[in-house]
Parts: C-alpha cells; structure tokens; sequence
C-alpha cells in the first residue's frame, strides 16, 4: 500500500507595505497581493495557473492554487480526482494501491485485481487462501480435483493426463497397463513381450526365478526360461551329441525324425560321417547312415 502526499492548498504571502517585490514571469507588483512560489521564486496567482501549475493526472486539467494537490511518485492529481479506478472511493485520506499500468486503486479493489484466479471455479484466489500451484497455473485447494472421482487431491501424489488431474488410483485404474502375469497395474517401468507388458519383477525364470529383463531366455509352453534352466530342465537331448538343443548358437537349426531330434550338425552317416541333412538317409536300429554306406551294412 501506498500514501499520497498533500501537496495544497498553497501558503499564499502577503507582503509588507515596505516590501517591493514583483512576479518572476509578468513583473507585476506583488505588494500587498496574494501569490504562490515556485522554485521560490514569487508568482502571481494568474501565471501560477497559467505556466506553472500540474496536470491531474485523472482529469488531465490544471491544478490551480487555489485547489488542495495530491502527488505520488511524480504525479499529480486534484483531490476529487483522487480515487480507485474501480469502485470510485475516494482515496484521499485512505491507503491504496498503485499498479503498473498507472491505475490508483483501494486496498480492497487492488487485492481483488492483483489475485490470480483459480482454474477450477474462476473465482479469485485471495491472499492467504489455502492453494495449490501447479505448472503457473494456480486452484483453490478444494478446487483441485481428480477428474475421475472428483475428491480433492490435497497433499497426495497425482498423475496427468493432458490437461487433467488424477489420483494415483484413478489414473492406474483407467489409463495404466496391466501386467500379463500378476494382472495389477504397471506404475512406472515394466517391459513389453510378444506386445505384452509385464512388471520387471515377473518377467522371470519359470524354475529359479531369475530376472530375464535384458538376458538371453526362451519361451516354452506360455513359460519362459532363463538358458541353463532350459537346458536343464526343458530342452530335447541331441541323439547324436546327448546335449541339450537349445536353440542357440550353432543349434539353432535341428532335424527331427519320429521321436528323434539332432543338432543339424550332428546328423550325420555313422560310418562315413557325411552330414546327410536334407537328404535321404537309412535308419538301423539307434543308428543313421547315408544310402551307399547302408548298402554295405
């Protein structure tokens, strides 16, 4: 709040019979006369209006020195003009506010102007109120609100949704992904499967339970395996090599015949060792020869 500073009415002197003293701007004779000082020197009344007086800064009229001034930072106003330039209470003898754009307001007024409005209700928010900010944007405190289930948001934490707000509860409930396994919402983080998304914490080996986010695995039977736990526990035995067919590296490719599986590069003659993949070849009890070798048998 600001505090005007009266400027008026003027000390008119009146001289002594002995003085002689004239006006700075006509000369005329000031003895005995009415006048007002400016910069201390001796004006009469009618220059004093007439070259030196303020403008009002309201009514952009002289201020004359008969009439009471008011003055504020520089500026100048008649005292009637002196008033909040909302509700027209005069301010003379009052508290007020003075805005940047010039405007001199109440306390009341200037408050209400100043005050950012709420985003929920549009009403102002006055100073002192209980708020919530957010992004420049500002609500009362009752105002911010889930978009969902409407109950104030208060202190908690909460989720956006372009320009809406929700609780942590409403906002999982609507918008989070669930995860494939345990079926409860994904909060942050989580990891995607064949477009399935999954909690980090359950995407894991089906046998020891070792986290496969990042890590080689593969997927059997909707369960998924870490690679030692596959071939281990899961994968077909060569029935060339009796080592697990795992899928990877070199055995990836694998032949397959009635109950049978081989690591591609395993099937081979048992005689002559030629790899008889993806080509003709003859069974003899537990063993596989190539046609010329099994003519000789």
């Amino acid at each position: 709040m600001s505090f005007y500073r009266h400027s008026g009415p003027r000390s008119y002197l009146s001289s002594t019979m002995t003085e002689r003293f004239n006006c700075f701007y006509c000369r005329e004779n000031l003895q005995g006369k009415k006048h007002a000082k400016k910069d201390d020197k001796p004006v009469c009344v009618r220059c004093f209006d007439k070259l030196c007086a303020d403008t009002c800064a309201e009514c952009r009229k002289p201020i004359s020195a008969d009439a009471k001034e008011l003055t504020h930072k520089n500026r100048h106003w008649h005292e009637g003009c002196f008033r909040c330039a909302k509700c027209y209470k005069p301010l003379a003898n009052e508290p007020f506010a003075a805005k940047d754009d010039g405007k001199i307001m109440c306390g009341k007024c200037g408050d209400r102007d100043g005050s950012p409005r709420c985003q929920g209700c549009y009403k102002v928010i006055t100073p002192g109120s209980k708020n919530v900010e957010y992004k420049h944007k500002v609500w009362h405190e009752e105002c911010f609100i889930c978009f969902e289930c409407k109950q104030p948001i208060h202190t908690q934490s909460f989720l956006t949704k372009g320009d809406e707000m929700y609780c942590t509860a409403c906002h999982e409930k609507k918008f989070a992904k669930h995860c494939a396994r345990c079926k409860e919402a994904i909060t942050s983080g989580g990891i995607t499967y064949q477009d399935q998304p999954w909690h980090s914490e359950c995407f894991v080996c089906n046998t020891c339970k070792k986290p496969l986010a990042g890590a080689r695995f593969t997927a059997h039977e909707d369960q998924f395996y870490c690679v030692n736990c596959y071939k281990a526990d899961v994968a077909k035995k060569c029935s060339g090599c009796q080592n697990p067919i795992t899928g990877f590296g070199r055995g990836t490719n694998v032949v397959n015949y009635e109950d049978k599986t081989w690591h591609e590069y395993c099937f081979n003659c048992k005689k002559c060792s030629l790899s008889i993949a993806h080509k003709r070849f003859v069974i003899n009890g537990n063993d596989i020869y190539c046609p010329d070798c099994a003519k000789k048998l």
